[in-house]
């Protein structure tokens, strides 16, 4: 009975597959010609286009993608914070539901951000930069480029960015991540349409442009963005690359900025903040003494901020009550700090003192203004308005009994730890613009300072050169952000966001100041999170590299090896595969000798398992046959081009590992394996010498 139904439904399944056919057969299709010609068209035009570079195309994509979603992330935050902002005038004179409505929001957001990035996809947290960097050197990092991870990054993110300036903190750092998951995606599909092989070489130069991209979508700056990708991200940078970068970069900076002008942010393309500083006598020749005084300063204070954010960040790693309510409660964690904030900056408490009305792009603008406060502060009539003047920023800055100057320094102290403890939270957040706002406060009350001594000016050859504190608030924006993230293209990006091209030297200047303070101190912001982390990622050798010249490769090597020799058979591969987890391993001429022939993989070995033909039984203790095919005669052995000398020293063991991005390098003796250095005791090796030790 059941072999009747089935052959009935074979029959009937082949009658509707055969109508269907007949169906297609009698499809009406006009003008064969003519679709042959445009199919053959379509297939030319393919062809031309990846002739003549295939990489234009995705990248083209790469930054038209990214300048979009930066785009839809700002619209959609600047509503939310509208919103939140009609909430809070609404409620009338009744503080307390001024107070929850100010609070309740950025910890409803925040505690979201946290627990939807936390049940989803907890890899999405934090910043992604710490994570890229260490991709970047060939380690892989599984669901850091995945697709789940990159849709909660958004939502995340945007979450963040609408909690406001309670929070205080920005998108740098997450859209990195987030553009170079979109690059590996375009990677893969140019490596699906053309046909062709995705090397590692190709995926390295798509994430190294992704990161270009995400810094000038961003703020529309793509000189400043290739720079600062090549200076954070990548450990070594081939020339030959940049024009991926700027064009996918210049491709995105365009999209953006024109995307502002469709949406009547801005009448044409302009500079995000667009100043209007005196390009006649911008400086005087004996303010460049104050601009490096200022770098000094900012130096100074970013190994402070470095300093306190590693160890807090560390601290909440190691504290038992922290450590328990992290394992099961992360949302409520933020949720507490948000509520700390929120509180502390609260406009009619003490949130009135940090002109905590302003959003963060407020407070740029208010902080680059070209006027002088104090002259603004005598000849007009002080009084702050009820709500924010668009006009008169600065007044935010005003209190009658502290005066701009005390508020500033108020909002430097505040702000200082409210960032350093806003990092621990465990949700999809940048730190850039928080660090780039913060240093922007610190050359402005330095800028006021200067004005406040010489309110005259400085003569000079006859000629009097007025003090303008805007010049001041831009260098210290990029010294203290530069000196934080070990970068010298933050100069470069706040001329770009500026458009004051007139204070390039004496930003450079502060810049390079603060850069040599917190670079001989403190590693940098996206490393100490690495150190922390404890990701695979080689660090950086710190001071002088006289010392990692002396030590040599014999001296921290491991020398545990698991060779394979060439002539082994069945049972030696065997033995070797259950005694051993290596995914690689050498191979030598033999035992006696242990010369270096080259490598072969674990999946080899196993293939050579498989295909083994010889006899069907093994006796342990007894000698393999001669017929018995060894491994030489099976397997790939592939050759070795890099290895180590016994004689290398740190310094250039160092220089290999990040040029060539691998895991693994075999030390050999005069062409005998004497051992093997992995990135892991290559850290170690450079962690000892950091801590004054010395291998034996």
């Amino acid at each position: 009975m059941k072999a009747a139904i089935m052959t009935r439904e074979g029959v009937e399944n082949d009658s509707e597959t055969e109508q269907v056919l007949l169906l297609e057969k009698n499809l009406w299709k006009p003008w064969p010609r003519t679709r042959t010609k445009v199919k053959g068209c379509l297939g030319y035009v393919k062809r031309v286009l990846f002739v003549v570079g295939d990489d234009w195309i995705f990248l083209f994509a790469l930054g038209v993608i990214m300048a979009l979603i930066s785009f839809t992330i700002d619209f959609t935050v600047n509503k939310m914070l509208i919103a939140h902002w009609w909430l809070f005038q609404e409620l009338g004179d009744n503080m307390l539901l001024k107070f929850l409505s100010w609070s309740v929001y950025p910890i409803a957001l925040t505690a979201f951000s946290t627990g939807f990035a936390q049940s989803v996809c907890p890899e999405s947290a934090g910043s992604g930069v710490p994570e890229v960097k260490t991709i970047l050197t060939g380690v892989v990092l599984e669901e850091y480029l995945t697709i789940k991870n990159f849709g909660v990054k958004v939502v995340g993110m945007t979450c963040t960015l609408a909690a406001g300036s309670p929070i205080f903190l920005g998108k740098v750092g997450p859209f990195v991540h987030l553009s170079c998951m979109i690059a590996a995606y375009l990677g893969r599909m140019r490596a699906s349409a053309t046909n062709e092989y995705e090397n590692k070489n190709k995926q390295y130069e798509m994430l190294v442009a992704g990161a270009a991209v995400a810094v000038s979508s961003c703020f529309g700056a793509p000189v400043s963005g290739v720079l600062f990708s090549v200076e954070v991200v990548s450990s070594h940078f081939a020339v030959r690359h940049y024009w991926r970068g700027f064009f996918a970069a210049t491709c995105g900076a365009c999209m953006f900025r024109l995307l502002a002008v469709f949406n009547s942010e801005q009448v044409t393309i302009l500079a995000p903040f667009k100043t209007s500083f005196d390009i006649d006598f911008p400086f005087d020749l004996p303010e460049m003494i104050f601009f490096i005084i200022l770098g000094a300063v900012c130096g100074v204070m970013s190994c402070a901020y470095l300093f306190c954010q590693r160890w807090l960040l560390g601290y909440t790693r190691r504290n038992s009550i922290i450590v328990k309510l992290m394992a099961t409660e992360k949302a409520v964690y933020s949720g507490l700090v948000a509520l700390l904030l929120s509180s502390i900056t609260f406009p009619y408490g003490l949130g009135q003192f940090m002109a905590s009305r302003l959003t963060m792009k407020e407070l740029l603008y208010s902080l680059f203004d070209n006027n002088t406060w104090i002259v603004l502060s005598q000849n007009a009539s002080l009084s702050r308005p009820h709500v924010v003047d668009p006009q008169n920023l600065w007044l935010e800055w005003w209190d009658p009994t502290f005066t701009f100057y005390g508020t500033i320094t108020f909002f430097l102290v505040m702000k200082f730890w409210m960032l350093v403890l806003a990092t621990t939270m465990p949700m999809p957040a940048g730190y850039f613009m928080p660090v780039f706002l913060y240093g922007a406060a610190i050359g402005r009350l330095f800028g006021e300072v200067v004005a406040y001594f010489f309110p005259n000016g400085i003569w000079t050859d006859g000629v009097l050169n007025f003090i303008i504190p805007g010049g001041y608030a831009v260098a210290g924006a990029a010294a203290f952000s530069g000196a934080v993230t070990h970068t010298l293209s933050t100069a470069l990006l706040a001329l770009e966001m500026t458009g004051q091209l007139s204070h390039i030297l004496p930003v450079l200047l502060s810049v390079l100041v603060s850069n040599a303070i917190a670079q001989h101190y403190q590693p940098s912001f996206y490393d100490g999170t690495i150190i922390v982390k404890k990701l695979p990622y080689i660090p950086r050798f710190w001071g002088s590299q006289k010392g990692s010249c002396m030590v040599t490769t014999d001296q921290y090597m491991n020398r545990n090896l698991a060779p394979v020799v060439k002539s082994w058979g069945f049972r030696d591969i065997l033995n070797a595969l259950t005694s051993n987890a290596d995914t690689e391993f050498p191979v030598v001429e033999s035992e006696g000798s242990m010369v270096l022939l080259g490598s072969v993989a674990r999946s080899e070995l196993l293939y050579f398992l498989q295909s083994y033909t010889g006899q069907d039984t093994v006796v342990e203790g007894t000698p393999s046959s001669g017929l018995e095919k060894n491994v030489g005669e099976v397997c790939s052995i592939q050759p070795i081009t890099f290895q180590l000398s016994a004689q290398t020293s740190l310094y250039q063991a160092h220089e290999l590992f990040e040029l060539l991005n691998t895991q693994l390098m075999f030390v050999t003796d005069g062409g005998k394996l004497v051992g093997f250095v992995t990135r892991t005791e290559l850290r170690k090796a450079i962690e000892d010498l950091a801590l004054g030790k010395t291998a034996a």
